[in-house]
């Protein structure tokens, strides 16, 4: 994707954002949609899940991608998204191959980034993003995860 059409992709996905947290202040719209804007603006997110924290495991709460992950739920600190639960950091891995965390879901999976839920410091769950290239996550889309996990933290809060 070319650094032109790659800005309008992100351009675009933050309009649709903007016009979802407008709409709903629904936990489950809210995660829903932010699968299925990711999964289809930003074509590179080759799957995109969203896990919400239950007890010590990360329970998958809504994803968009070619198919299901088997990994429904994953103890926190197990696997990349468990680390960055426990953690409460963002982790963007370019190989995964190279990462002994790595939990596999997906044999043509490449790249993975983590972004934590969080409110106050407490981690509410994460959004883990799921790339078919080597490399396929930049500055970028770490920054657009972070903005949207912290309005999602917000609302799921908010709801409570």
């Amino acid at each position: 994707m070319t650094g032109q059409t790659q800005t309008e992709a992100f351009a675009k996905a933050r309009q649709r954002f903007e016009d979802l947290f407008t709409r709903t202040d629904d936990p489950t719209d809210l995660n829903e949609g932010v699968c299925e804007i990711l999964n289809t603006e930003l074509p590179w997110h080759a799957w995109v899940g969203i896990y919400l924290v239950d007890g010590s495991d990360l329970v998958l709460d809504a994803w968009r991608g070619p198919a299901a992950t088997e990994h429904t739920r994953i103890p926190i600190g197990y696997g990349l998204c468990g680390w960055a639960a426990e953690h409460g950091e963002s982790i963007v891995v370019d190989d995964v191959s190279k990462d002994d965390r790595y939990l596999q879901c997906f044999s043509h999976t490449k790249s993975e980034v983590v972004v934590p839920i969080m409110h106050d410091g407490e981690v509410l769950g994460e959004i883990d993003v799921d790339g078919d290239e080597i490399g396929a996550f930049g500055d970028e889309d770490r920054a657009l995860l972070e903005e949207v996990a912290g309005r999602l933290g917000e609302r799921i809060v908010a709801a409570r």
